[in-house]
């Protein structure tokens, strides 16, 4: 089985729904210590001018676009359609419940914060500032490749490698939408935790239902 049984996830899953929870009330109330972060972090990714061109924005506007939420869905949707046409269709299946489950937890917890973005930010970026979705979503699809898509490769360093990029492409994500203005540093930090936390709890799910799911007629033969 791709994903299999572990006695510490939920002390993961403890400890990373908890520390959203807070950061989340933290910012609900706009405490100093949140404001006190995110000006020190927004000092040291964002660009001093936001409305400045160059390269460094061209590319970060590049790397955000590429993170979009609707894009996620695209890539989740595709990485689905593949698992699904090597025989691994209950992973497949797994990996479509798990994006979208995501987005709709980020959904609730952006009306239930309510915080409003940076003041500087672009009028395409609109709706709430937190969690942010395109780190949550670009963290949830790393999260699927690497649970269920890298372990398939051979060889061990190439897994490495892929494991690596992925990681660095999420911070990066993540450092663009501060420097856009798009969203404040703790924003990236919730959607990341909230991320984590779901992971885990959809992590645990696909052990029990997984060779449930094996014995249905539509996923019939299906490699979990």
């Amino acid at each position: 089985m791709l994903i299999e049984n572990d006695a510490n996830r939920w002390q993961r899953l403890l400890v990373s729904g908890v520390l959203f929870v807070v950061v989340g009330a933290m910012v609900y109330k706009n405490t100093m210590l949140i404001g006190t972060l995110d000006s020190v972090l927004q000092a040291l990714f964002t660009n001093n001018h936001p409305n400045a061109t160059g390269g460094m924005k061209t590319l970060m506007t590049l790397i955000s676009f590429l993170g979009e939420p609707k894009l996620d869905l695209v890539w989740a949707f595709l990485i689905a359609f593949l698992l699904w046409g090597f025989k691994y269709k209950i992973p497949a299946l797994w990996s479509l419940g798990v994006i979208i489950g995501g987005d709709a937890l980020g959904t609730i917890a952006k009306h239930l914060v309510k915080r409003a973005r940076p003041a500087q930010h672009m009028a395409a970026d609109n709706g709430y500032s937190f969690p942010s979705g395109h780190v949550l979503g670009a963290f949830l699809v790393a999260g699927i490749l690497m649970l269920v898509v890298i372990p398939l490769i051979q060889r061990a360093a190439v897994r490495v490698i892929c494991q690596l990029l992925l990681i660095f492409y999420v911070v990066l994500l993540a450092i663009s939408r501060v420097y856009l203005y798009a969203h404040f540093p703790m924003d990236t930090v919730g959607a990341m935790l909230l991320a984590y936390t779901w992971l885990q709890v959809a992590e645990y799910l696909y052990v029990i239902i997984a060779p449930r799911l094996s014995h249905w007629q539509l996923v019939a033969n299906s490699q979990y």
